[in-house]
C-alpha cells in the first residue's frame, strides 16, 4: 500500500457522526456504528456527518421490508441515493443506483417493499 493511503500514526477511526474538520481529514468507521431508530418504525439511521452550525447532514438509512412512512416533509433539501434494494415515494419506485432530489417542504411518502439502504444528504434551504 502506498504511504499516501496509510492511516497516519496516532489517528483513529471514529464511530458516530463527524463534524466538519478544521484541518486535515477525519475518518469514520461507519460499519462499526449501530443503527439508530429514526423515530419511524422500520426506518433506521446511521449518522455519518452532521454540521450543527449549517444544518448539513449525511446519513445512511436502512429501511426494513414492508416499512412505510405516511406523508411528511423536511425543512431541508433532501437528496436520496439508493445503495441497495428499492425505495419508493408517492410517485415511483427507485432502485439501486437511482437518485432523487426533493425540494424543501415538499410533502412525500416513503417506504420499501423489499428493504433498502440509502444515502441521505440534507442541506439547508436557500431562502
Amino acid at each position: 500500500m502506498s504511504e499516501m493511503f496509510q492511516k497516519p500514526a496516532g489517528s483513529s477511526d471514529r464511530v458516530g457522526p463527524i463534524a466538519p474538520p478544521v484541518a486535515g481529514s477525519v475518518y469514520l468507521d461507519a460499519d462499526e456504528a449501530a443503527w439508530q431508530s429514526s423515530g419511524v418504525e422500520g426506518f433506521w439511521i446511521r449518522p455519518l456527518f452532521e454540521n450543527p452550525l449549517s444544518g448539513e447532514k449525511t446519513w445512511l438509512m436502512k429501511v426494513d421490508p414492508g416499512a412505510f412512512a405516511p406523508s411528511h416533509a423536511h425543512e431541508e433539501l433532501e437528496q436520496v441515493y439508493v445503495l441497495q434494494g428499492s425505495f419508493y415515494d408517492q410517485d415511483r419506485v427507485i432502485g439501486a443506483g437511482d437518485f432523487v432530489c426533493r425540494a424543501p417542504g415538499e410533502p412525500h411518502t416513503s417506504g420499501s417493499e423489499e428493504g433498502a439502504v440509502v444515502l441521505l444528504v440534507y442541506s439547508p434551504a436557500d431562502r
